[in-house]
Parts: C-alpha cells; sequence; structure tokens
C-alpha cells in the first residue's frame, strides 16, 4: 500500500502525520509505503522535529518535498490532505485514488503546547487510519477526525 500525506508547504503537519503513519503501520504490521509532500517545498520546521522527537519519532532526517520529488508520484492508494482549510488552500491530487481529508490547524508561529497538541492529534488519527486498513477497510474523513478528537460532540 502506498499513502501520501499532502499539505501546502510539507514542512509541519504533514511531516508529522508521515512521522506517525509510518510508526503506527510498524507496530501495526501493515506493509505500507508512506510518504509526504506539499505544493512548494520549503524546510521542516524545528518544533516539528522537537515535538516528534518528545515522542521517540525522529524527523531529523526528513526533507520538504514536492509530489514531483517523489518516486510514481501519481501512483498511491490513498492520498490524505491534512491542512485547515480555513486557514488555507490544500493542494489538489488530480490523480484517480481514495482521497481523505482531515482539517489540523497550523501550529506554525504558536508555543510548544500547540505544537504538542496537533503532534497528539495527528498521532490519534494516523493510529485510527492504520487500524482501519490493517482489516482492510477505509475509514471517513469524519471517523478520522474522530479520531483525532477534532469533532464537536453531537
Amino acid at each position: 500500500m502506498r499513502i501520501l500525506v499532502l499539505c501546502t508547504h510539507n514542512s509541519a503537519r504533514s511531516q508529522m502525520a508521515e512521522g506517525w503513519l509510518r510508526y503506527w503501520a510498524e507496530q501495526l504490521k501493515l506493509p505500507a509505503e508512506i510518504w509526504s509532500a506539499g505544493t512548494e517545498k520549503t524546510l521542516v520546521k524545528p518544533d516539528a522535529i522537537a515535538v516528534m522527537g518528545e515522542v521517540g519519532i525522529d524527523l531529523s532526517a526528513h526533507t520538504s518535498k514536492t509530489l514531483y520529488d517523489l518516486p510514481d508520484p501519481w501512483n498511491f492508494d490513498l492520498v490524505l490532505t491534512v491542512c485547515d482549510l480555513a486557514a488555507e488552500n490544500c493542494p489538489a491530487y488530480p490523480a484517480q485514488t481514495q482521497k481523505l481529508h482531515v482539517s489540523f490547524p497550523d501550529p506554525s508561529g504558536k508555543g510548544l503546547g500547540e505544537w504538542r497538541r496537533v503532534r497528539d492529534a495527528l498521532g490519534r488519527m494516523s493510529q485510527g487510519l492504520i487500524q482501519s486498513l490493517t482489516q482492510g477497510q477505509v475509514p471517513s474523513d469524519h471517523d478520522l477526525a474522530e479520531a483525532a478528537g477534532l469533532t464537536q460532540a453531537r
């Protein structure tokens, strides 16, 4: 299975999601190739590297990428966008594939507490996604947002 996480700059949320998805795929024994990319190549933010390091996931060797930096960029089984649509435009992925979207707030410019909150929400969402995939199911956007703790109680 090939999974792609997309965000605008590939500098924070998509990088953290890539780290978490790789972690959970290994823990739950899901054979998967996991990548992240953005519409613009920038730098992986030091705060993303720092807060992921706190939970034992090393992003220090990660680099910001665009789709064109990836091998076989138009052949992913699942594409997940993690942008905060209220604040920015998430990149579009034109190839035919299963697409999911969960809107995570951008922690950039905020304190480490916000970075940790977004990191933990991404971790919960990633665990839920990988668990579903190991059972042969693709969860809905709502199910992933609920797993992340991003939905309001009904």
